[in-house]
């Protein structure tokens, strides 16, 4: 092992001075053990708080709305600045108890049903009753009254603070009985039950208690006493009853005899009122079949008169046609025919005779113009209307019409063709025709041959 301040082979026998720790170290160590002061000085705070808490926890008395809190052991002064060996914390309140010098005692404020029985209770007149009733009772939360009940009840049972209460209010009972009558207990039980709550009323705020409900619920007595009260009431009350009964059914009897009789008096009427509205009903039938009858006769007269009337209408309709179809058909066409002719006639002649009159004008004037144009008037003027003279021409020869045509051939095949030459032939006959009426020779004149 290497000894502090030896040299070391290791670093070349230089040696390491370790007498004495470094600097740096020596502050590691220091900041080390302050962090872990601070951790042990937080974990202790926690601790000592969750120690706090929990004392404070267990020292920390709070009152819930069903109970009172009794702190004891000192001396406690009240509000009126009185001294009292206790201090009682309701309903919500919280204080905290002084460790070893004070005691928390819990005193329960629910209510407490208490079956209250009373037997032989004498009212008033000596007459022995039971009663029956139901009370809740409660330790009284009045400031007033508590401490009775801190002072006679603290530590005690449930049970027990039950029983006394209920010899209280039985006590309380008896005495209230005692000043009524048997029929006043009997017949306003509710009045009854509030002079008890009255007279019990002091004696349960003595002991710190207090009455929050109390009900009546049977009132009886072993010698029959109630019970012969109201046996004339019951009495009156069925013979009320039965009178009332006999009343009524005298009353249905007459009124059913009423009923009856009304019944029949309108079953009487309603029945004569239907054989009244029956005959009415039958005459109404009569005169309308009677009016119906009648329209039927004299619409049957009616129809055969019109068919007459329209029968007669219906020939001079026919006579009428007939004589219009007469003249229609032949006496109409005839004079349309005949006055046709003459206008045709009038008409075939006032050509004619216009023509002639404008044919002399237009040969009149064609002569004139003739003679002043000289030898070679004619000539110039068939040339300018050489075509409206074949155009006669041809137009004349176009309204020529030939029916059948029998053809005869020697079998040398002459004869169709001979048959279509005599077009041309009936042309050069028309103009030739033409030449000897006019002295215009059309075909010398396109020959350049000149014509006469």
């Amino acid at each position: 092992m290497q000894q502090y301040g030896q040299p070391d082979p290791y670093y070349g026998g230089s040696g390491l001075d370790v007498t004495s720790p470094e600097p740096g170290f020596t502050d590691a160590l220091a900041g080390d053990s302050t962090l872990w002061s601070v951790v042990f000085t937080a974990l202790g705070i926690a601790v000592a708080i969750l120690v706090f808490a929990a004392i404070a926890r267990s020292l920390l008395h709070i009152a819930r709305p069903n109970e009172a809190l009794v702190f004891s052991g000192k001396k406690y002064r009240r509000s009126d600045g009185t001294m009292l060996p206790y201090r009682i914390l309701r309903q919500g309140e919280r204080a905290f108890r002084i460790p070893v010098l004070e005691r928390v005692d819990r005193m329960d404020m629910r209510l407490l049903p208490i079956d209250i029985v009373v037997q032989n209770a004498y009212s008033a007149g000596n007459i022995p009753l039971q009663i029956h009733a139901i009370a809740n009772v409660k330790v009284a939360s009045d400031e007033r009254i508590i401490g009775n009940a801190v002072e006679r009840f603290l530590g005690r049972s449930v049970r027990e603070i039950q029983q006394v209460a209920q010899q209280t209010l039985e006590g309380a009972v008896r005495e209230v009985i005692a000043t009524l009558t048997p029929e006043q207990v009997n017949e306003d039980r509710l009045a009854f039950a509030e002079r008890l709550a009255k007279a019990a009323e002091d004696d349960l705020a003595k002991l710190g208690l207090m009455l929050d409900v109390l009900k009546i619920q049977t009132v009886a007595d072993a010698t029959g006493y109630l019970d012969s009260l109201g046996r004339p009431k019951i009495a009156s009350a069925l013979r009320d009853a039965e009178n009332s009964e006999n009343e009524a059914a005298q009353e249905i009897t007459a009124a059913s005899a009423e009923s009856s009789q009304r019944a029949e008096v309108a079953k009487a009427a309603a029945e004569a009122a239907i054989l009244e509205l029956r005959n009415g009903l039958r005459r109404v039938q009569a005169e309308l079949e009677g009016e119906a009858q009648s329209v039927e006769r004299e619409a049957e007269v009616a129809a055969k008169t019109a068919r007459a009337e329209a029968e007669r209408e219906l020939q001079s309709l026919r006579a009428a046609l007939e004589e219009r179809r007469l003249q229609a058909d032949v006496v109409i066409p005839a004079e349309i025919h005949r006055e046709a002719r003459a206008i045709l006639a009038v008409g075939e002649a006032a050509p004619t005779a216009e023509n002639g009159a404008a044919q002399a004008k237009v040969l009149e004037l064609m002569g004139e113009a003739w003679r002043s144009m000289g030898p070679q008037a004619k000539e110039i003027y068939v040339i300018q209307h050489l075509e409206q003279i074949v155009g006669v021409v041809v137009n004349q020869l176009q309204d020529v019409q030939i029916g059948e045509v029998n053809v005869l051939d020697d079998g040398s095949g002459q004869g169709l063709a001979s048959y279509a030459a005599t077009y041309p032939q009936m042309v050069a006959r028309v103009m030739e025709a033409l030449a000897q009426s006019t002295g215009v020779d059309v075909p010398a004149l396109l020959a350049g041959k000149g014509g006469a």
